[in-house]
């Protein structure tokens, strides 16, 4: 797995998909920052934090698209498949390569929490939640985002499903609230991504949050796994 893993980072460093996808994710979440904290005259980072959503809805598809994909369309899936390595240890190599990138672009949030502390006092417990909450989110997108990359050879492809994808589990909690039968509403409600991230900008440690991003963290990585074990096989 650390090979696959230091394969991957590099592979992001060494192109310019990190510095792009970082160079987005730092501009639109300073814009939020700027227009909120300054702009509004206020320490609460809770509407940036809520807005950035959209912006993962975005980021997590670019850097999540050639996980497989690219392999597929170099074939080099096979050389890869046919590797001492296990399934599993591929794709969180895989996985954890696109979410160390992710990761990195979220820590700016803590320096908005010490530019806060700069004028005023800054709420840590909320910004620590919801940094913890923006990780499993972002975990749960790009798991799902690796595995539809898993089905497909082109990069672009991948990237707007993934993308798609996204924009449906951010209006999942609008979807429901337009239907009127209640078993529809309920089974929308309790899969729906932006109810449980918004806990975490409360500053609540939200454990069924955690357990919910978690279990589809795994379930797609389980996916994912599947997807190349019946092509081993095959």
């Amino acid at each position: 797995m650390k090979a696959i893993l230091k394969r991957e980072l590099s592979s992001y460093f060494n192109s310019a998909i990190a510095y792009v996808v970082m160079a987005m994710f730092f501009g639109f979440s300073g814009w939020f920052f700027v227009g909120t904290c300054f702009m509004g005259n206020t320490s609460s980072l809770a509407p940036t934090f809520s807005n950035i959503f959209v912006i993962i809805v975005f980021i997590t598809p670019i850097i999540s698209m050639k996980t497989f994909s690219e392999e597929k369309r170099q074939r080099t899936d096979q050389a890869l498949l046919t590797s001492p390595s296990s399934l599993f240890d591929i794709v969180m190599g895989k996985f954890l390569g696109a979410f160390i990138l992710y990761a990195i672009c979220c820590m700016i949030f803590f320096v908005y929490g010490f530019v806060i502390m700069m004028f005023t006092t800054a709420d840590w417990a909320v910004i620590i939640c919801t940094v913890i909450g923006l990780l499993l989110l972002g975990g749960a997108l790009i798991a799902i985002d690796v595995f539809i990359s898993a089905l497909t050879e082109s990069q672009l492809i991948a990237a707007i499903i993934g993308m798609a994808v996204g924009l449906i589990t951010y209006m999942m909690s609008s979807i429901s609230s337009m239907i009127n039968i209640d078993w529809v509403t309920s089974v929308l409600n309790s899969i729906s991504f932006t109810a449980y991230y918004s806990n975490f900008t409360y500053g609540m440690l939200d454990l069924t949050g955690v357990v919910f991003f978690l279990s589809v963290i795994a379930l797609f990585v389980f996916f994912t796994i599947r997807v190349f074990e019946k092509k081993r096989w095959s």
